[in-house]
Formats: C-alpha cells, structure tokens, sequence
C-alpha cells in the first residue's frame, strides 16, 4: 500500500471519527461542527504537520557554520540516495534521539537533539542520520508525522471532554454515558492508531541506513546507547510524538513494551547485525 493510499486512508478515518465524536456528543449541530473542524484539520495535518512536530520539539534550525561536521555527513548520504538536502534542526534535550518529518522529497527536514552530539560518536550519528533519512527516501515520514498531530488532535478532544464532563452542567451535557465511553474509548483509538503505523517501517529504515552506510553495527551500537540513556533521563516531549523519533523517547520495559510505537530494540540490533553485504 503506497504511503499516498495509507494518507488519505488516515484522513478519512480521523474525519469519520471527529464527525461521530460530534454527532454522538451533539447531535446534529455537533456533527455539523466537526465535520468543518475536521476539514481544517484535515488541512493543517497535510501541509503544516511537519512544522507542528518541529515546533512542539522546540526545534531551531541550524547552518552549516553551526554543525559542519553534520552537515558534511548530511550531505554525503543524501548524495548517495539520491534525495535532496533536508533542512537540518536541533532540540535541547539531554537523551540522544533524532526524527524526520516533512511533507515530500523536496520538502523535509530531520532534527536531533544536543544529547546526541555529545554522547554518540561518528559512526553513530552516521547510522542515526541514515536511518532517519532511510525514512525520507522511503517516503513515509509524511504518514507518520500525521498519525503524531491526529493522536494529538485525539488526545485534545478527550481532555475537552473530560473537562466537559467534570465541570459542565448536566443540561449542557446530554449525553454524560457517551461523553464518559469517549473519554475511556479515545486514548485507545489513538494509541491503535499510532500501532497501526506498523513498526515495519522502523526494520526497513534500519536496513536501509545499513545499506548505505555499509555499517550496520554503527546504527546497532547507537540504538542501545539511546536506550540506555533514555531510561535515565526520559524526554520531556508530547506522548504523541513519541513514534517519530529513532527510538521512543519515554521507559518501555516489560509488558509495557507491547503498546510501544517502537519495534523491541533487541530485535533491532540483531536484525542489523544479521545484515550482509
């Protein structure tokens, strides 16, 4: 399924659930108000999700007078996928991790933290940069940055609705049992959702930064450093976000793991090792 298809899939599904969120909560004039509301989202999450991602990581743009260093390997791996320079940001945060967003080819950009400077070497950053710009290539950093604003966007509604529910009268609310399933049924929606991306697309950045790097334990080694340091100093970032990054931000261990947007790393760093040339 192309990411084109899986997009438009995604849309329509977040304006069929708004719509039925706004008929079930109030009635007509709410499936009125949300279908409109999801048209605009709808809209924002197509042309504006990358720059929402950026903004909620508190991203700033960097030169290549800032980072030279990173933009040389920058450069030197988009050359050989053959893609375009994407605009290169950084985020204060003390764990080393890293996404990329953006809309197509011609329009992404990939941002880092200052933790990922100074606790990985080289080889590392290499593999973490290839591996985010593997999801450029591959052309699904647009379906993932939108599947971050829709189960932000979730998330919103159902703090409204709990706030509805806690401090509104009962006659504004008509629907108290429908408003409570919601406030129980929406976290999980967008949790699914976020699932439903599939950690597939994690494996295959993965092999596609080994590819073009012809070093896959550089990524390998990278991926448990920021494990490891994620477990001590978790990322103060929007739970929504969290899929965009190399690796989930916040602690996953046990049966916790099952609901992580992100493949066990384990299971990363053997396929990546397992890799030939």
């Amino acid at each position: 399924m192309t990411s084109y298809l899986k997009t438009s899939l995604l849309l329509s599904a977040l304006t069929a659930l708004l719509v039925t969120i706004g008929y079930l909560v109030g009635g007509s004039n709410g499936l009125i108000l949300m279908f409109g509301f999801s048209l605009v989202i709808n809209f924002v999450s197509y042309f504006f999700s990358d720059k929402i991602a950026l903004a909620v990581s508190r991203a700033q743009q960097i030169t290549e007078n800032d980072y030279p260093e990173i933009f040389r390997m920058t450069k030197s791996l988009t050359d050989r996928m053959q893609i375009p320079m994407p605009r290169l940001y950084i985020s204060n945060a003390i764990q080393p991790n890293a996404f990329a967003t953006g809309r197509n080819l011609n329009n992404s950009a990939v941002c880092f933290t200052t933790g990922l400077l100074t606790n990985l070497n080289n080889e590392e950053i290499e593999g973490v940069l290839a591996h985010e710009l593997a999801h450029i290539k591959n052309r699904d950093v647009l379906i993932s940055t939108i599947a971050a604003v829709i189960a932000g966007t979730i998330s919103s509604i159902t703090d409204f609705l709990m706030f509805s529910a806690i401090f509104g009268d009962d006659e504004d609310n008509q629907n108290p049992l429908v408003s409570l399933l919601l406030i129980i049924v929406a976290p999980i929606i967008a949790l699914i959702l976020q699932l439903a991306i599939s950690r597939s697309r994690e494996y295959i950045a993965d092999e596609t930064a080994a590819r073009f790097t012809k070093d896959p334990k550089g990524l390998a080694n990278a991926l448990i450093k920021i494990e490891s340091i994620a477990m001590n100093y978790p990322m103060q970032v929007n739970s929504a976000m969290a899929s965009l990054y190399i690796q989930n931000p916040f602690k996953f261990k046990g049966v916790s793991e099952l609901f992580s947007t992100h493949p066990p790393t384990e299971k990363r760093v053997e396929r990546l090792l397992n890799i030939r040339f």
